[in-house]
């Protein structure tokens, strides 16, 4: 099997999108509450970028956005942010180091632009929180949503960051990290993650 191919995501892919999302939603419970239009759900707030991960099927497997954060009124200028949302790896497609490979592409754009990157992950997502822990997130705290999970109780959220700044370094330890189990493993390219 040939690693699923990363690009750009095209309007004609949200039918595709919102199938993975279906996949997703049924096994893990993401999105927390199911959205009433995932189509809309996808392309809102308006993402700066998306990504999706297509294996040779032509069917997609991986999803990525991210929106830009407005800068807020009377504040001094600031480096610009981005939110990364609607991260998501089907189940049949895990263990192929998807999820990382799609950061990086959200890095990667990050780091052409000076943009630090933001993200929140509700607290009950251990898979999700080990993997931004693993690929150089750091959590700068924890909040309650503004909005309620399906049985009406509140939902704890973590907060994290990446600085555009660490993006080159992360991405060039990430590099380093791969070459040397490559190495390792008799030169198998093939991550575990």
């Amino acid at each position: 099997m040939t690693p699923p191919r990363i690009r750009r995501r095209r309007a004609a892919d949200l039918d595709r999108c919102v199938a993975a999302l279906v996949e997703v939603h049924r096994i893990d419970r993401y999105p927390l509450n199911w959205p009433a239009d995932p189509h809309r759900w996808l392309r809102e707030p308006r993402p700066a970028d998306a990504w999706v991960a297509v294996d040779d099927d032509a069917a997609i497997v991986g999803h990525v956005a991210v929106h830009r954060v407005p800068s807020r009124a009377g504040a001094p200028p600031a480096r610009p942010t981005a939110e990364v949302a609607r991260l998501f790896v089907v189940p049949s497609a895990r263990g192929l180091a998807l999820g990382g490979a799609l950061l990086d592409r959200v890095r990667q754009w990050a780091s052409a632009r000076g943009t630090d990157l933001r993200l929140e992950v509700t607290s009950d997502g251990a898979a999700a929180t080990a993997l931004y822990e693993r690929t150089g997130w750091r959590c700068t705290g924890t909040s309650t949503a503004a909005w309620t999970a399906p049985d009406g109780s509140a939902v704890s959220l973590r907060h994290y960051t990446l600085s555009g700044d660490a993006v080159p370094a992360i991405a060039a330890s990430r590099r380093a990290s791969r070459a040397a189990a490559s190495r390792n493993s008799g030169g198998s390219n093939t991550s575990t993650s």
